[in-house]
């Protein structure tokens, strides 16, 4: 396997692992509470997608009425849930760099990261009910003290290593600190040159970027596609723009697994992984996505295809998207800041660029924003496929 480590010490780690299950063990209880911890940064963040249609709504109705008490949304809140998912993804893996042995670091990352998913899930039709029953401020209420609660849980029961965990198993910090060695450069200096030189790290970047266009352009306007192409009112809207999301989380809970098996055993290098679940996960959805925009007013066909497009883009969590850990362990969360940044930009720039595209609210017009879309996925596969690499660089360990 390419980035494992000598091959001499590989049948002692293999049978370290079997000795250290992952049930109930401390690396398991942090990727569970790492993926309650991402399904409240994308609660947070979605449902105020489904809130500003009721905000906007309420708006509207006190101004015809001739109040001026109600006063327009601001950008705001936007902007502070793209600061708070931009730190809270390369923390995290940043920790998993110290926690997630090779063998098992498809499947520890999926099943943190899946909690975006499933926040996404929970959160879109939840918001829409809490909307229709109460009121929407009650959405931001509510999910404001779930995410307090998951907070204190964190600092109570999570360390950085394994070497500073309280209640962590010796055999388990063992395990860890053995399949990681060799793996980490010693010296504290990040050698930011040679980093911004790596192809391989431009090979992450790309992609990402790619993925994100979909990714935030369907996050903020498919509630929109559902009210005014497919006609739903905003309870059902919430449910049905959950869908795709759905099958996306339980897709990445599964994929990890898989990834996992292939390199452990089926001797599919790290490489060969990376490049194949990029490929269906961002090849895969483009397809899907264009489909979509041929049903017309199919509500099943179009709720479908959509919900296999996202579903597939569940692959490419377990392709680019934890392929810093693969190059530089050490610097994984200096990498993941670098690629989340370029990566932001589809979400600043993607959903502008499709309400634009889409000013008579037509089936035609929503076409070309899913082609726009496929075709930057495309691209960014090939490019990957080209240029990725799954060993670790020289430079993030011999500098």
């Amino acid at each position: 396997m390419e980035g494992s480590g000598d091959e001499d010490i590989q049948p002692l780690l293999d049978r370290e692992r079997r000795k250290v299950s992952a049930c109930c063990s401390a690396r398991c209880n942090l990727a569970i509470l790492a993926f309650w911890g991402f399904f409240v940064v994308y609660a947070l963040r979605v449902n105020l997608s489904v809130a500003m249609v009721e905000m906007l709504d309420n708006n509207a109705t006190s101004l015809k009425n001739g109040s001026v008490e109600a006063c327009p949304p601001h950008s705001n809140s936007t902007q502070q849930n793209y600061v708070k998912k931009g730190v809270t993804f390369p923390a995290m893996h940043a920790m998993w760099a110290k926690w997630a042995p090779p063998l098992e670091r498809s499947t520890l990352l999926s099943l943190s990261y899946a909690g975006a998913q499933f926040g996404t899930v929970v959160s879109l039709p939840l918001s829409g009910m809490i909307c229709y029953y109460l009121d929407w401020s009650y959405v931001f209420y509510i999910f404001g003290a779930f995410g307090v609660a998951w907070c204190l849980i964190w600092f109570v029961m999570i360390s950085d290593t394994p070497e500073t965990h309280k209640t962590i198993s010796r055999a388990e910090r063992v395990y860890i600190m053995n399949s990681l060695c060799g793996q980490h450069s010693l010296n504290n200096n990040v050698p930011w040159r040679s980093l911004w030189q790596s192809l391989p790290l431009w090979a992450i970047i790309v992609p990402h970027f790619c993925y994100n266009w979909t990714f935030y352009t369907l996050l903020t306007l498919l509630p929109t596609y559902m009210e005014e192409i497919l006609q739903f009112d905003i309870k059902e809207n919430g449910i049905l723009s959950a869908l795709p999301y759905f099958f996306c989380w339980m897709v990445m809970i599964t994929t990890g697994f898989i990834a996992d098996c292939l390199i452990k055993n089926h001797n599919f290098t790290t490489s060969a992984v990376r490049k194949m679940f990029t490929i269906i996960g961002m090849v895969g959805p483009a397809i899907f996505l264009v489909a979509t925009g041929y049903v017309g007013c199919n509500y099943t066909m179009a709720v479908l295809f959509l919900s296999i497009s996202s579903a597939l883009g569940g692959f490419s969590t377990s392709g680019f998207n934890i392929n810093h850990l693969d190059i530089a362990p050490s610097y994984a969360g200096i990498l993941l800041g670098i690629t989340n940044t370029f990566a932001t930009i589809p979400g600043m720039v993607g959903p502008v660029i499709a309400k634009t595209l889409t000013y008579s609210h037509t089936i035609a017009q929503w076409r070309t924003v899913f082609y726009i879309a496929a075709a930057i996925d495309i691209f960014g596969a090939v490019f990957f496929t080209i240029f990725g690499k799954g060993e670790i660089q020289s430079w993030a360990i011999n500098n």
